[in-house]
């Protein structure tokens, strides 16, 4: 049994090296830190070409927390680092510093 799930996993492992991939791209920007805090700002990019998204194409974001897109299958690639202010600098606007990279790898049909 256990020789028989060691090649279900090769075999699931070299299916998935055979099929063609593009990846998704999600930028979500939040209110702080925290995975599970609001949207404020976002950016979308589709490697396989099947929509192309534009800067303000959409009224809402597409999840509400990073967390939501977590939970819809997106990898969390990158997080922004946790940096103090400056002092004097604490309610200066400047760019936006929580940012979220995620990523979905996406079956290209045949």
């Amino acid at each position: 049994m256990q020789r028989c799930s060691r090649f279900a996993i090769l075999l699931a492992a070299t299916r998935s090296i055979d099929v063609p991939q593009r990846q998704k791209v999600l930028v979500l920007y939040l209110t702080d830190s925290s995975l599970d805090s609001s949207v404020i700002a976002w950016a979308q990019y589709d490697g396989t070409g099947a929509t192309e998204h534009m800067a303000g194409d959409m009224a809402e974001p597409p999840y509400t927390t990073g967390l939501a897109a977590l939970r819809d299958g997106w990898r969390l690639l990158q997080m922004a680092p946790l940096q103090p202010h400056a002092p004097g600098a604490e309610f200066t606007t400047s760019y936006l510093k929580y940012e979220f990279l995620f990523e979905q790898l996406v079956d290209l049909d045949a």
